[in-house]
């Protein structure tokens, strides 16, 4: 499926492996990339030598890396080192891009702004993004509270009017060949794929919590701030994360400064849950489209599985046009 996206990428699929904290490894990565997208390795919270290994496993694939912005203002010397590593695209969310900028075109590295707002698109046109994506509240981890549907032809048409060659894609509940042909539909040259690879053989997340979160519904994720209270991350007040409900949300949430009075002991339990595996306590980030998915799959059978059904819908699409009266 040719687009301006996969011209400019030089890939054959217009989909792009969002950057999950902790779950998009080297391996993942490389395995969306090798298939014809663009893998992207999660950098999150800037552990450089984490990072390192990653690019390492992905062993000379054609991959990028996404970032935290507010993170990375903190430890600025970090996009040296993840430059370094010749990304395929350097991907920024959750902040200004504006003071890198200048870095990651001077490297000639393409440079993607993820945003949740149109005022937030305005800024990242404004500093030169070559990529917009429009990340709607129903998508997994981190962002804020527009839907997917209206802020990415909003989005389209502010770049339109500006005559801007940017590009752009959708992101938010997207996990299957609908979500990729309705996100075509909206304006966008390619979608954003989160929760669908996070429920992949390559992500790095632990068997139990996936076999769980397979029989979860949309209906079972919420929006919430517990989770960044646990682990001690000082997330600016206007983003939230959408995890899975189990009881250690349920519990908190909501109740989110009495948590902190007990971050302490919280915290110890949280994370011995993470490491065994136990959903009850430990989170999931996953977005409203666990709801479509009910096996885990490899990446790049994924990616095939979601190509061949926006083919098909796009294609029946043009066909119905061609019969209207």
């Amino acid at each position: 499926m040719k687009t301006r996206l996969t011209e400019a990428l030089g890939i054959t699929c217009p989909v792009i492996q969002a950057p999950m904290a902790f779950a998009a490894g080297g391996a993942l990565a490389s395995a969306v990339s090798n298939a014809g997208g663009l893998g992207m390795i999660g950098g999150a919270y800037g552990d450089p030598e984490w990072i390192n290994r990653q690019f390492d496993i992905a062993a000379g694939a054609r991959v990028g890396c996404g970032l935290i912005t507010w993170k990375l203002a903190k430890q600025p010397q970090l996009l040296d080192r993840v430059l370094a590593r010749d990304p395929a695209a350097l991907f920024l969310s959750f902040g200004d891009p504006e003071p890198f900028a200048p870095a990651i075109r001077d490297a000639g590295v393409p440079l993607i702004c993820q945003v949740q707002t149109l005022r937030d698109a305005r800024q990242a046109l404004d500093c030169g993004a070559d990529i917009i994506v429009a990340q709607g509240a129903d998508a997994g981890g981190h962002g804020e509270a527009r839907g997917t549907f209206a802020l990415v032809p909003e989005i389209a048409d502010e770049i339109a009017r500006r005559n801007n060659k940017a590009l752009l894609c959708a992101a938010g509940g997207i996990a299957d060949g609908r979500g990729l042909a309705a996100a075509m539909m909206l304006g966008a040259d390619a979608a954003v794929i989160g929760t669908r690879f996070w429920a992949s053989h390559e992500a790095l997340v632990h068997p139990r919590i996936l076999d769980r979160a397979l029989a979860a519904t949309g209906d079972d994720t919420i929006r919430t701030k517990v989770v960044d209270v646990v682990r001690g991350y000082d997330w600016p007040g206007r983003y939230n994360g959408r995890v899975l409900r189990n009881s250690f949300v349920q519990k908190w949430h909501g109740s989110e400064d009495a948590l902190k009075l007990e971050v302490g002991i919280e915290a110890a339990k949280w994370a011995a849950a993470q490491e065994a595996g136990n959903l009850d306590v430990a989170t999931a980030f996953a977005g409203e489209g666990i709801g479509l998915i009910d096996t885990v799959l490899p990446a790049s059978d994924i990616l095939a599985v979601v190509m061949d059904g926006a083919q098909r819908i796009l294609a029946a699409a043009g066909q119905n046009q061609q019969e209207a009266p």
